[in-house]
């Protein structure tokens, strides 16, 4: 029976246990199973290669992004790494130009030194990407919305253009679930989560999920999450499934929550400008409506000169100044000092991320109160 998304967050992957009749897949909290005799196991082996509950998941995130083969790890970054070890010394990465604080730091600090590099790029900007994908790149790397500044990249258009040239697109659909985006269906060749996120959604349990519709580039990748060996634990799966369950719910309340604070700030005096692809003056507003069913609960802006942005975060009573996104909570943080500071400060000012910008992630409170919240302590921290 073929499902729609929201009956697919609850009964996608391997729904419940045949066994007893448990409506949830059981914590398979094992690191071995016992084996009939030599050669003769029953599907599973060792956790680190496999285990039930991670199994279950693995399964859930590629029946939700419309893929083949899904891989959990143990942190978002932890995916990275070993989506990063499909290369070798001498091959290169063309890479948005606002990305993940993590992501750069991991290309710059520790792939650089195993002799893979990476160009930074405006991937919103077709010409330039195009440009940019010379012999000795074997990847475009994209987030869209990037972070923090929401930029969006046309998926459909740049997976063309990197497969014309032999490439792969790997896409972080971290920002949008496969709830609002599906890049596997656009093209993108690797999908790489965030899981901490949206997808876990209570700001309780740390993952990473790696999705892949091409068998070899599958079995490649499954090699190396046995060999590097980051994978998630069967505690961790089962907090991530049970996220997963009501993704859909939560997601539009976070998204409705966010076009409304968004239209907010932008009509008011107290910010000098918004990032938010669910705007219509947002640069890429049509993209966005064209390739996702949302703009998502993610939203950038940079503080007007007249108000003082520590004192904003001292002021807030009920958004909360903390690192990472995506949970029901609402939080706040200073890019520029927290979440991308491992970009050195030229290329931060470069792009836009400069010391006024405030990056929210909207939760599921109620809108009125997180705008107020907003309100007095911007007044607050109003210089003179």
């Amino acid at each position: 029976m073929s499902l729609n998304i929201n009956s697919l967050l609850i009964h996608g992957g391997i729904d419940g246990d045949e066994t007893t009749g448990a409506v949830n897949v059981p914590i398979y909290q094992t690191s071995t199973y016992k084996q009939d005799g030599l050669g003769k196991d029953r599907g599973w082996e060792y956790s680190r290669t496999g285990n039930p509950t991670r199994a279950a998941l693995e399964k859930l995130i590629a029946d939700l992004e419309q893929g083949k083969y899904g891989l959990a790890f143990a942190s978002g970054l932890a995916a990275i790494s070993t989506v990063l070890s499909l290369f070798k010394s001498g091959d290169k990465l063309v890479v948005s130009d606002n990305i993940y604080g993590g992501t750069f730091r991991i290309l710059d600090n520790v792939f650089k030194n195993f002799g893979i590099t990476y160009e930074i790029v405006n991937t919103s900007d077709l010409e330039k990407t195009e440009k940019a994908i010379t012999d000795d790149v074997k990847a475009v790397y994209v987030e869209s919305p990037a972070n923090p500044l929401l930029t969006v990249t046309d998926i459909e258009t740049v997976a063309k253009i990197a497969h014309k040239h032999d490439k792969l697109l790997i896409v972080d659909n971290t920002f949008l679930t496969p709830y609002l985006q599906r890049p596997l269906t656009l093209g993108a060749d690797i999908v790489i989560h965030s899981g901490t996120k949206y997808l876990g959604g209570h700001s309780d349990t740390v993952s990473g999920q790696v999705v892949v519709n091409d068998k070899a580039l599958a079995d490649r990748l499954y090699y190396l999450q046995n060999a590097i060996g980051g994978v998630l634990g069967p505690w961790d799966s089962f907090l991530v499934i049970r996220g997963i369950k009501t993704l859909g719910v939560r997601m539009d309340r976070h998204v409705a929550n966010a076009g409304k604070i968004a239209k907010w700030l932008e009509s008011s005096e107290y910010v000098s400008k918004v990032y938010y692809p669910g705007l219509e003056s947002d640069p890429g507003y049509e993209v966005q409506k064209k390739q996702a069913d949302g703009a998502g609960a993610m939203i950038s802006f940079v503080l007007d000169e007249k108000y003082d942005y520590r004192k904003f975060f001292e002021n807030l009573k009920l958004i909360t100044l903390a690192e990472s996104l995506g949970g029901v909570e609402s939080l706040v943080c200073h890019p520029a000092t927290m979440t991308h500071a491992a970009i050195p400060a030229d290329i931060r000012k470069k792009v836009g991320i400069v010391d006024e910008l405030i990056r929210f992630s909207v939760g599921i409170e109620d809108a009125d109160d997180l705008i107020e919240d907003l309100k007095q302590a911007i007044e607050a921290s109003k210089k003179g």
